[in-house]
């Protein structure tokens, strides 16, 4: 009998790739998409100059996102288990929650970031974290060792 899927970790991991390809949009249009999401003038006249920084940091993040969603697929069913699922997806879920919650600290080391950056991406943050604690409560006991 196929594990049912769990619709919260698949819209964790929907949320995940959605998030991913912001970053990624970020590097293939430039500082015009690092403007619009909020990172602030300094990044996008850094991406103008063609320095490296702005790409990268895009690049990483795009990069994390993508395996957070596929540890959500995983989690979900959708996939074959990946390696500490339950830890991993767990952690991803404390990660998402304190940055969004954390937005107030952060706002003073980050000052070329916009409030409705931080509103947005805090609450953003909030939600995926969420999905992907409430994701991990439901699966829990199907995601036993084997």
């Amino acid at each position: 009998m196929p594990r049912p899927t769990n619709r919260f970790l698949l819209a964790a991991a929907a949320g995940d790739i959605a998030a991913a390809l912001l970053h990624f949009g970020c590097i293939a249009f430039g500082a015009s998409w690092y403007r619009a999401l909020g990172a602030g003038e300094r990044m996008a006249q850094f991406a103008e100059r063609g320095h490296a920084y702005p790409a990268q940091m895009a690049a990483g993040i795009g990069a994390v996102l993508l395996v957070w969603a596929l540890y959500a697929l995983s989690g979900a069913g959708a996939i074959p288990r990946l390696p500490f699922v339950r830890l991993v997806l767990g952690a991803i879920a404390v990660v998402l929650i304190v940055r969004g919650l954390a937005f107030v600290v952060l706002m003073p080391l980050f000052p070329g970031n916009g409030l409705t950056f931080w509103i947005a991406s805090s609450a953003t943050c909030l939600l995926l974290g969420w999905l992907h604690a409430a994701g991990l409560r439901q699966q829990w006991p199907l995601l036993r060792r084997r």
